[in-house]
């Protein structure tokens, strides 16, 4: 009989495998996937805006749809692993996954493209929470470290990926299908990755909360009225609908919170607990999360922009300009359980400033030299950028989650995911949106240097916010 036979608590009592070094590569596959997803998209917008005749506002929806259902749906996601089993909902969101990329790379509109990228984003939110739940219901002490810091290095790497992935595919135009491989590339990896799957350790809540209906709804009116007007309203000319959702939002975030605190004061099971949220290392965790992944997500997306529709670098050139970051970030990221190790949440602050002397140097770079900026150019700024960036990244995920218990490790890893998607998210809306704002006044080189110095000073902040953050040896 496997554990997936037993019941939740019997499973638990007489079963609970640890997770070998084929599994952790197993889930890292996993959560690469809906990350390189999330990216990928960016350098082919222009080649789907020819061959789907898709407005501009649908463009950013295709983008949009992934990331909004995506941070709606993750906290449930994580919920549910926590109840029915994190292998089976890691299995079941892959399975979905794969389906919907496979929908996603033969849609024939746009308008079935941003349903079937909503779609794709659900499965993503049923999939990348069990991954950090999964590592921390079966890896403790140094093993858990490495993972974590494995799992940071993951998340990074996948961006880039997405980005020199996407740009490589493109150009490629394989068999003529223009910008199509980008999703079908997903379905033969994800059914080798599935095949993997089936040898993972099972592991679930000894006590599963269950679902909170209400704050669930909450949540997602809160994420949905925020981001949908952030991201669309400029595209759109800010319609009235769109104002009326932005002050929406602030109201049904605080009837989110009300109602948390009131299930959880009746000996309910909240959505999100109030009284995790107010673990020091949780809560101080998420307040330098957001200005960090807020510039990280803008940073992305300006460069890319910036590179291929100002300084013609093309999407493969593109992608080679920010390989020296990926590279970095990798390296360190091998490095950074050891630095936790020893150094503690101070690796935090220092990699903040790193990241903001790296846009600094950027900064200075380009307007030196702009519009003749080469890779070679770039490269010191962007290894900067990288080491600053691992630093951070994956030792916050380590301080969020290191005094989180087990039992509620798919509430921890889903809180934590949420806050990257939706800070990632906002950072597109608002810099993203204001570099495409003043790109046509004062041109694309000061816009540039504009926001690329607003993501220096959200460096800054965190390498001082950073400083106060509870150390996760304790």
């Amino acid at each position: 009989m496997t554990t997936t036979e037993l019941a939740p608590e019997a499973a638990s009592a007489q079963f609970r495998p640890g997770l070998t070094p084929a599994g952790l590569i197993t889930v890292l596959l996993g959560a690469a996937l809906p990350i390189i997803d999330f990216f990928i998209v960016n350098v082919a917008l222009p080649t789907i805006d020819a061959d789907l005749h898709a407005s501009t506002a649908t463009l950013e929806l295709v983008v949009a749809a992934y990331g909004i259902a995506y941070a709606v749906l993750l906290v449930v996601g994580g919920r549910l692993g926590d109840s029915f089993g994190r292998r089976r909902l890691f299995f079941a969101g892959l399975w979905l996954f794969t389906l919907t990329s496979l929908a996603c790379g033969i849609a024939p509109t746009a308008a079935t493209l941003v349903v079937a990228r909503a779609a794709q984003g659900a499965a993503s939110a049923m999939l990348l929470p069990q991954v950090l739940s999964i590592i921390q219901a079966t890896t403790s002490g140094e093993q858990r470290s490495r993972a974590l810091g494995l799992f940071g290095a993951t998340g990074g790497i996948s961006t880039v990926v997405g980005q020199l992935l996407g740009g490589a595919l493109v150009a490629a135009d394989l068999w003529g299908t223009g910008w199509r491989p980008i999703f079908l590339l997903n379905v033969p990896i994800g059914l080798v990755v599935l095949v993997m799957a089936r040898k993972l350790p099972e592991s679930r809540a000894h006590n599963p909360l269950g679902v909170d209906r209400l704050g669930t709804v909450l949540l997602a009116v809160t994420l949905l009225s925020l981001l949908v007007p952030l991201m669309e309203g400029r595209a759109l000319g800010w319609p009235a609908w769109t104002v009326g959702l932005l002050i929406l939002a602030p109201i049904s975030a605080a009837a989110f919170v009300h109602v948390e605190r009131r299930l959880e004061r009746l000996g309910g099971t909240p959505l999100l607990p109030p009284s995790v949220m107010r673990l020091p290392s949780v809560r101080r965790g998420l307040m330098v999360a957001v200005p960090f992944f807020g510039a990280f997500g803008s940073f992305m997306f300006v460069f890319a922009v910036t590179l291929q529709q100002d300084l013609h670098f093309g999407p493969l050139g593109a992608g080679a300009a920010l390989t020296p970051l990926a590279v970095a970030y990798f390296t360190v990221s091998m490095l950074s359980s050891r630095l936790v190790a020893r150094y503690g949440q101070k690796v935090v602050p220092v990699g903040g400033a790193i990241t903001a002397m790296g846009m600094v140097a950027l900064l200075c770079t380009t307007l030196a030299t702009w519009p003749h900026v080469t890779i070679a150019d770039l490269a010191p700024s962007m290894v900067a950028i990288g080491v600053g960036n691992a630093l951070t990244m994956t030792t916050l995920f380590r301080i969020v989650l290191s005094h989180v218990p087990t039992d509620l490790a798919g509430v921890g890893s889903g809180v934590m995911t949420t806050n990257q998607q939706t800070s990632l998210a906002l950072g597109v809306a608002t810099l993203g949106s204001l570099y495409a704002a003043l790109s046509g006044s004062l041109g694309s080189r000061d816009a540039f240097a504009l926001v690329i110095g607003l993501v220096a000073v959200l460096a800054a902040i965190v390498a001082v916010t950073g400083r106060r953050l509870p150390d996760p040896r304790v």
